[in-house]
């Protein structure tokens, strides 16, 4: 499937690779983990209709530099955004965010001092106790994963990035979203991005929710089993201006599950402050 970031960007870890479709007021796309920016390689066109997207793959994900001795974490990834909002030279672009991207779109803007026109995350890392799950088990037991059999270490990426859909994902989508995680590099670089994103780089703002003063919206896939809905409902009451809706039959990839609706919600008018 044809998904190409033609651009790059260096930053103290490595190479980053982006790209940006049509033109107008900015617009930037932010994914999370473990997956890369082709989740937005339906959405990032459409929207490009009518404004100047950005997409691109942070430092140790999908086409961007994957290597030993990497800062990996939540705050690493929110400087080299703020670094690249920065080169692309766009003033206060909207950003919307989705998994570990809503933390680093959220620290970017409370503790980098970044500037957006508005904010959209969508089933996406914030704070509270997110560090649960495969996360932990990684944690506390990385070397044993590091030395899982490819065949092993292969299933076990599969079946997270099923359990992230409720409508299930086809075979090609399934097989791009696993590539670079495949080989030798690939299995140390999956393992590496998760030892290194914590809960603390996320406890560090939580008590500045309250002060995020641009425009937000929150949208959630009611059948989210990566951060189901009480994780909504926590930023909610955390951001008492942000609009939140509820998109029902869909889990985390809401890219993949309700990719129309997604749209509809993206494409709207965006509450104000």
């Amino acid at each position: 499937m044809n998904w190409t970031l033609d651009e790059e960007f260096e930053t103290p870890g490595g190479t980053v690779r982006w790209a940006t479709l049509g033109s107008g007021d900015p617009l930037v796309l932010l994914h999370g983990t473990p997956y890369s920016s082709f989740l937005w390689r339906d959405i990032a066109p459409a929207l490009a209709g009518t404004r100047q997207v950005f997409v691109f793959d942070h430092l140790g994900f999908g086409r961007s530099d994957q290597r030993e001795g990497q800062d990996l974490s939540l705050a690493a990834h929110a400087k080299n955004f703020t670094r690249l909002l920065d080169h692309w030279g766009r003033t206060r672009p909207s950003v919307v965010a989705h998994d570990i991207g809503g933390a680093v779109a959220l620290r970017a803007l409370l503790v980098e001092k970044a500037d957006y026109r508005d904010l959209t995350l969508f089933d996406a890392v914030s704070g509270g106790d997110w560090e649960r799950g495969l996360f932990r088990l990684i944690l506390e037991q990385a070397d044993v994963f590091a030395r899982l059999p490819a065949y092993a270490h292969e299933a076990l990426v599969a079946s997270h990035l099923r359990h992230a859909t409720h409508a299930g994902l086809r075979p090609e989508v399934l097989d791009a979203f696993l590539a670079p995680w495949r080989g030798p590099g690939g299995q140390a670089a999956f393992y590496r991005q998760y030892r290194q994103i914590r809960q603390a780089d996320t406890a560090e703002y939580e008590h500045l929710l309250g002060g995020v003063t641009v425009p937000t919206r929150l949208i959630w896939g009611r059948e989210d089993r990566i951060l189901p809905p009480r994780y909504a409902r926590w930023l909610h009451e955390r951001i008492p201006h942000a609009e939140l809706s509820w998109i029902e039959n869909a889990g985390h990839l809401l890219q993949e599950d309700a990719p129309a609706r997604l749209m509809s919600h993206l494409c709207a008018d965006f509450p104000r402050a």
